[in-house]
């Protein structure tokens, strides 16, 4: 079978004083989830999961519309900040040279939820188990960059490291799973939605 990782549209920003921040999209971001949403229109999903975070569930529903799906929402594939009272689009992090960007780079953990071991666990074990449920199938997870960093880690037997690289908004990640357990990625990065369409792309493409 075949498992598209998709990394959520960019958010707007939101930092509060307490609460969890779990911002909707930008307006950009609507626009690159409606693009991926067409870019797949041309491939038959058997599924569609999603985080239960506003920014994955809205990058989830114009997929879900044009391949005439509902969305499954799986609390194990939510971000390490699922609680976070802040999120920041690191390119904003990255140009201001927030120190928040300096720790991603140190790949400091920041979690209060749960240690990265946990995490790791989490987010494996919730899309290996969605893959156990979808032999010969086509599955699409619309996740997070942490949640794709630690899969991706786990596939190519690399010791986890929280920005082993930069999964681009409503980028597409394709691993094919066999059923007597081999995984080989196939893609990384997929972003030819993007492509001319003045949207930001990642920390370098625009």
């Amino acid at each position: 079978m075949e498992v598209l990782l998709i990394r959520h549209a960019i958010p707007i920003r939101r930092e509060l004083e307490s609460g969890i921040a779990d911002p909707e999209l930008a307006s950009e971001g609507l626009k690159q989830a409606d693009l991926m949403a067409q870019y797949l229109s041309t491939e038959k999903l058997h599924a569609i999961y999603a985080s239960p975070m506003q920014r994955a569930q809205q990058t989830a529903s114009p997929l879900a519309t044009v391949q005439g799906l509902s969305i499954t929402t799986i609390d194990g594939v939510a971000e390490f900040d699922k609680n976070s009272n802040q999120y920041v689009p690191v390119e904003e992090l990255k140009a201001n040279n927030d120190p928040r960007w300096q720790e991603m780079l140190r790949g400091a953990w920041t979690s209060a939820d749960e240690t990265e071991e946990e995490f790791i666990s989490r987010t494996v074990g919730s899309i290996e188990n969605i893959i156990a449920n979808h032999a010969s199938q086509r599955v699409a997870i619309v996740c997070h960059g942490g949640v794709i960093n630690a899969y991706l880690c786990h596939v190519l037997g690399l010791e986890n490291q929280r920005g082993f690289f930069y999964p681009n908004y409503t980028s597409i990640h394709r691993i094919a799973a066999a059923g007597s357990g081999e995984r080989s990625i196939v893609t990384l990065n997929e972003t030819s939605h993007l492509r001319g369409s003045g949207l930001p792309i990642g920390l370098f493409q625009k």
